[in-house]
């Protein structure tokens, strides 16, 4: 089911006596109804706690804030908003309409909360394009006793409306927001001009579940064109929170002297499990061989019996042996992991399982993880160290240490083993996705029963597919439109395809993975590539193992398919090379940065940036930002668009391993400037969680 949805249908001043000082961080910041760590509509220069991600929803008569924030470093965090309201039409008149408002957030706490000095922060709202509701300012919050927070800023922009003053920076003019002009220019030019105005409040928790606000606020929805239609009666705002359990915050507002108002805030931490620990099995423990160990007798133990030990051994972890090799003192083993998210993981498991079948005089464990058919690197372990760290502190880090890594050797000298497997998988389940900014500016919800095959022709020759079957068909629509701006329909025609309600094809591709040479992989895919294109994609990727730095290129030509989602090009009768240089670095501790230069599915040229987290559970936050040279007004949300990408593993909420997870994107809304192809399989994501700096993040886990 693809339609459209309304997101606004969808979801006392306190007198105290306290002297006693203490940090602010000792009370636990609640969230505002612009979805960050706040009062009612005013900021604190409170922080979330480290790496927390917040959902807030908050409503009044007037509009609909939702807000995703993450908390990216103790101090610096980051905010996705989504607003649909109501604005002033001509201030003549009395017309009102509904408009819709996509912002991102920044605030930056200077320092910690000290027993004299509150902490203080600088933010921004909606910085990156113009926008009704961009903000900056400066805030400071003090703690004064156990329960109460008081706060007090200076604020510019939207937060600077009420009883303004000269700006103390000398920037007095500040630009005139108009509707008309596009979106997608950085706002540089408005920070921090224009009148100032002070703002302020008090938040007093009564109790773990129960706290109050009250703030006075500094914006004035005045009456003036393109304002948000807020009657403000009063500059004062007061609010209950209640928090029935940790993450959980229910908020009931009384806003503008005039008002109520409802909020939600839902916040999950990366590092913090919902429920218990995994609940896989445990792994055996590492057999610890005697003094004496004699010389590998291969009469009495052969080759062949250890492999079959080995590829039975792996079959009960969930990894599939692919070939071993052995020499009197050395056994390399090349296998694949099915099952368990960290690669780390997986290779203390095979290495435990080589201390039980292996003869004591095999000392060198040679681990080479093979991913779509190709061995993507090897890492060498000796047996002693593993029997000697095994249950010492600061045992994983040693073990690390010692450890070598490097690329994976060739085949030859390999003894493969006959795979048993099912070349054929398929899987039927439902799917869902939602993208609140479509090309029309209003939301699209697609859900429906997906059919998905893969077949591998050879272990890095794979064939796979999927037909879709929407639930409700979407609504009736006029067909490709030609927007008259010279650009092609890309992806802003992108809820017409599947929308006849019939089942549809997804995608069917044929995909070969390849080693060309040392440190280089490579990739070539044929067919129905995704959902609005189809054609070839060639792709290679220069990874050393040891290095954290990557460079790959790709090219591909494509064809616009049908919106009926069948075999069909004619109906677009479009077609376009494309293609990247990209690079991609490793900055440690979980950040990965790629940076992608080329030229995009409408034929315009430029670049994206894209910074992710990753936790060492699998959890990623991550956003990109693309500017093309298409011009501001024809690029449908100026020239550049951003947007915010998370990954949720299965096993946060299971516990169960698996390398499964749930991917989202929200974006700006969608435009045909800085389109990229989407396929499956691009090589850097594939093979690089083998690699040295990736095995690093999550080595802790080679004892699990």
């Amino acid at each position: 089911m693809r339609r459209s949805v309304s997101l606004a249908s969808s979801v006392a001043m306190v007198t105290f006596s306290a002297t006693t000082f203490v940090s602010a961080q000792d009370v636990s910041a609640t969230y505002s109804m612009f979805g960050t760590p706040g009062l009612l509509e005013m900021p604190t220069a409170q922080s979330a706690p480290a790496d927390a991600l917040a959902a807030t929803f908050g409503y009044t008569e007037n509009y609909f804030r939702a807000t995703l924030s993450f908390q990216i470093t103790p101090r610096l965090s980051a905010s996705y908003r989504y607003t649909l309201a109501d604005i002033y039409g001509d201030p003549l008149g009395s017309g009102i309409d509904d408009t819709t408002e996509r912002g991102f957030d920044l605030q930056y706490r200077f320092n910690d909360e000290t027993k004299y000095l509150p902490a203080v922060a600088i933010g921004f709202r909606d910085f990156l394009t113009p926008g009704r509701i961009q903000s900056e300012y400066l805030v400071a919050s003090k703690s004064v006793g156990d329960n109460l927070i008081v706060t007090a800023g200076l604020g510019w922009g939207q937060m600077g409306t009420r009883d303004g003053f000269s700006n103390l920076f000398g920037a007095d003019t500040r630009p005139v927001f108009d509707e008309n002009d596009p979106d997608g220019q950085l706002a540089s030019d408005y920070w921090f001009r224009g009148d100032a105005a002070l703002f302020g409040g008090l938040e007093y928790q009564i109790n773990d579940k129960w706290g109050v606000k009250a703030e006075y606020s500094s914006i004035a929805y005045d009456e003036a064109a393109n304002n948000l239609a807020i009657e403000a009666d009063s500059p004062y705002n007061f609010g209950l929170t209640y928090r029935p359990r940790p993450g959980v915050q229910l908020g009931l507002n009384y806003l503008y002297g005039n008002q109520v108002g409802v909020s939600g805030s839902f916040e999950l931490n990366p590092n913090n499990r919902p429920g218990k620990s995994g609940l896989e099995t445990a792994p055996v423990p590492v057999k610890v061989r005697s003094n004496t160990r004699a010389p590998w007798d291969r009469g009495a133990v052969s080759e062949t019996a250890l492999r079959n030990a080995m590829d039975s051994l792996l079959k009960v972890e969930g990894l599939t042996l692919v070939g071993m090799e052995m020499t009197d003192t050395s056994a390399r083993l090349r296998y694949i992991n099915g099952r368990h998210r960290s690669q780390a993981q997986a290779m203390g498991r095979v290495a435990r399982l080589m201390t039980q079948a292996m003869p004591p005089a095999i000392e060198t464990f040679i681990l080479e993880p093979e991913v779509d058919g190709i061995p993507a690197a090897s890492v060498t372990i000796l047996r002693s160290d593993m029997e000697r760290l095994e249950n010492r502190v600061g045992g994983s880090a040693e073990l690390f240490e010692r450890a070598q890594f490097g690329d994976a050797k060739r085949t030859a000298g390999l003894v493969e083993v006959e795979r048993d497997e099912n070349p054929f998988a398929w899987g039927l389940g439902p799917y869902f996705g939602i993208n609140p900014f479509g090309g029309n500016g209003s939301a699209s919800v697609e859900a429906g029963v997906q059919l998905r095959g893969v077949y591998k022709i050879q272990p890095n020759l794979v064939l796979s597919g999927a037909i879709r079957q929407s639930v409700v068909p979407p609504e009736d629509n006029d067909g490709p439109q030609d927007d008259g701006d010279g650009i092609q329909n890309v992806r802003t025609d992108g809820d017409l395809y599947g929308e006849d309600g019939i089942p549809f094809l997804q995608t069917l591709s044929l995909t070969h993975y390849s080693r060309p040479a040392t440190d280089l992989y490579g990739r070539v895919s044929v067919g129905y590539l995704e959902e609005m294109f189809g054609g070839v994609s060639g792709e290679v990727l220069w990874k050393p193992v040891t290095s954290r730095l990557g460079l790959g290129a790709e090219v591909n030509y494509v064809a616009q398919r049908d919106t009926d989602m069948g075999f069909g090009f004619e109906e677009y009768d479009y077609d376009v090379v494309t293609g990247h240089l990209s690079a991609y670095y490793d900055l440690g501790s979980g950040y990965h940065t790629q940076l992608d230069v080329g030229r995009y599915l409408a034929g315009d040229w430029g670049a994206t940036l894209s910074v992710d987290r990753e936790f060492d559970n699998g959890w990623t936050v991550g956003a990109y930002v693309t500017q093309t040279d298409i011009s501001y007004d024809d690029f449908g949300d100026g020239s550049y668009n951003k947007g915010v990408v998370v990954t949720i593993p299965e096993d946060f909420f299971t516990g169960v391993a698996s390398r499964g997870s749930y991917d989202n994107t929200l974006r700006t809304r969608v435009g045909d400037g800085g389109a990229r192809l989407s396929v499956n399989g691009r090589l850097y994501d594939e093979v690089r969680d083998t690699h040295a700096a990736d095995l690093e993040d999550t080595w802790g886990r080679f004892w699990r």
